[in-house]
């Protein structure tokens, strides 16, 4: 009987090995079912009853959610001059920081992957990554304990008559400028380290200047690194609320998202929108720019 059995388990072993010979596409399907099908259900379900909860509302009286159609959640966004200004704000503040990440994070990346030794690129490297292996809120209290009235900044500002931001919007748009700096630098340094070094010698020894260089060879290899990083720094960016909540006492989508989730979840479901439309915008204009034409 046993032999019948491993006799019978090995004629169905062969039977799916027959059945993937040769078949790649099956193969690299079946390796992908399991990852795309929880991608489907978990991730772009739950965008999907977003969605359809975004149309929902509120009874004033009870309180209960009512599941029928109406627009009233997008028409108090749209008619609303403070939401308006919030959203504004959170997209402003979230080029801000990727702009500022992306001016500090190339000369670093260009370091690392140019001109560091590779001793001296493994320690930045450890040094970049050092940051994430800390706590979220460890850094972002951190910060406040900095940015706050008898803080360091503003003891080290006091002598020469400054002062430090304080709590606001300019301190949410350091301490972010801080948290994601490293999602910027890593995709950078990936793709200045794919440009090949006889590119660059061939711009110097054709009489470019190094600004020349950088703007004609350099930019437009490493401009898709570039986006990369900035999906990472400006979608961090409009989906966080601990940092303002934190920091600043400006309210940002994520802070108005989470506030109302407990008493109105579908006016909080159709702001979360906002950021997913502004999010699918930024990505339509980069690939626009042939962000993704060589990636």
């Amino acid at each position: 009987m046993a032999s019948e059995a491993a006799a019978e388990r090995r004629s169905v072993g062969h039977k799916l090995a027959d059945l993937f010979h040769g078949r790649e596409r099956l193969q690299v399907g079946a390796l992908l079912a399991g990852p795309v099908g929880w991608l489907v259900i978990g991730y772009l379900g739950s965008l999907a009853l977003l969605l359809v909860a975004a149309f929902w509302s509120v009874d004033p009286l009870s309180g209960l959610t009512e599941k029928s159609f109406t627009l009233e959640n997008f028409e108090a966004l749209w008619n609303e001059p403070v939401y308006k200004d919030i959203a504004w704000r959170t997209v402003r503040t979230a080029l801000l920081v990727t702009i500022t990440d992306a001016v500090i994070a190339f000369p670093i990346a260009f370091y690392m992957a140019k001109i560091a030794s590779r001793r001296g690129k493994a320690l930045l490297v450890i040094g970049i990554l050092l940051p994430l292996w800390s706590s979220y809120l460890v850094k972002v209290y951190a910060w406040r304990t900095l940015l706050s009235a008898n803080g360091a900044i503003n003891w080290a500002l006091e002598p020469i008559g400054l002062h430090g931001p304080g709590y606001g919007t300019t301190a949410v748009w350091l301490v972010f400028s801080y948290l994601w700096l490293p999602y910027m630098i890593l995709p950078i340094y990936a793709g200045l380290e794919r440009i090949p070094n006889s590119l660059i010698s061939a711009s110097e020894d054709l009489g470019a200047s190094p600004f020349t260089t950088f703007r004609r060879v350099i930019l437009p290899l490493a401009f898709p690194a570039v986006v990369a990083g900035s999906i990472f720094t400006f979608s961090l960016t409009l989906g966080d609320y601990i940092t303002p909540r934190l920091v600043s006492n400006e309210q940002f989508l994520g802070n108005v998202i989470f506030s109302n989730i407990s008493n109105n979840q579908p006016f909080a479901a159709a702001l979360a929108l906002v950021p997913v439309v502004v999010m699918i915008a930024y990505l339509l204009v980069a690939r626009r720019l042939g962000a993704f034409e060589h990636v």
